[in-house]
């Protein structure tokens, strides 16, 4: 059955978008990411304009995300004082980047922006995620000791000021890396349209060294509340919001990552994060494809950005 959306101004199969919600929702729960990475390459891949895709797809995260983030709380996996410090970070940038996508949309250059975006950072966390997670399983099968990541280590991180214990973590360092974190990924929702747990989830792992159960559940509570905020702002500042496509995504979603928070609990952390890197590079390509191929038409009429002819 299709369905027509109202603000992309175009008619898609309903049963579709439920599968695409529900995919995106398991890996939300399974993961600790918002699914954003996925779902904005794949609504693009279905016709949705790219600016809609961005904005209805930090809509659709928010919804999954608070289920995937209200399974892991009750398994006390949510750092919330580390969380508020990433969303405090995270409200800022995605004010800077729903500013920017306005600028873009207004050049021109708006869908060229995003596809190097993604095929840039996408590229760049997936393979060093692939690297450490291929090394950590080939250890652990070969009877060598897997390093983990002690809590008590000191880095470059523990001599900024700023301090905070946060006591789920374990950790004693300053506010600012968490804060500068969070609005980094503040800034890339606003402008991919993803939750940022594909850079926040190794950021906090390898450079906090905060637990990995821990991480999961404090990625999913800071996007919860950055991507209310950019959702907020996107239907605002750049009428992107469709709302139609938003609330069918977010019906697929909502059941998904229950199912995807109960099997990451069945598997090790290094797994995860080979799963989740290969999952990230693989997005990669079909974009980076979609750059360097000739389009079957290289001139063609079709309505601006906006809806006007």
């Amino acid at each position: 059955m299709n369905i027509y959306l109202p603000i992309a101004e175009m008619s898609v199969n309903a049963a579709l978008l439920l599968g695409l919600g529900g995919a995106v929702g398991f890996l939300s729960g399974l993961f600790g990411v918002g699914g954003g990475f996925l779902l904005t390459p794949l609504l693009i891949f279905l016709g949705v304009p790219t600016s809609v895709a961005v904005g209805t797809g930090s809509m659709q995260i928010l919804a999954s995300s608070v289920s995937g983030a209200m399974a892991q709380y009750r398994r006390n996996n949510v750092d919330v004082k580390m969380g508020m410090v990433l969303v405090a970070g995270g409200v800022v940038g995605s004010f800077i980047g729903v500013s920017l996508m306005r600028i873009l949309r207004q050049m021109g250059q708006f869908e060229l922006f995003v596809s190097l975006c993604y095929v840039t950072f996408l590229g760049a966390v997936g393979a060093l995620m692939l690297i450490e997670s291929v090394g950590s399983i080939q250890r652990q099968r070969s009877g060598q000791p897997v390093p983990t990541r002690q809590t008590g280590q000191h880095s470059w991180v523990h001599g900024l000021p700023f301090k905070m214990r946060f006591h789920r973590s374990k950790l004693y360092i300053s506010a600012v890396p968490p804060a500068m974190i969070g609005a980094f990924v503040g800034f890339m929702a606003a402008i991919m349209g993803v939750g940022g747990g594909f850079v926040m989830v190794p950021a906090m792992i390898y450079l906090l060294r905060v637990p990995t159960s821990v991480v999961i559940g404090t990625s999913l509570f800071q996007i919860v509340f950055v991507m209310a905020v950019t959702t907020l702002l996107q239907a605002i500042e750049n009428k992107s919001v469709d709302v139609v496509l938003a609330l069918i995504l977010i019906v697929g979603g909502v059941v998904g990552a229950q199912f995807g928070a109960a099997a990451g609990g069945k598997l090790k952390g290094e797994q995860l994060r080979f799963m989740l890197a290969a999952l990230v590079l693989l997005v990669c390509l079909r974009i980076a494809w979609d750059l360097m191929v000739t389009p079957a038409e290289i001139f063609s009429i079709g309505p601006l950005i906006g809806g006007g002819l």
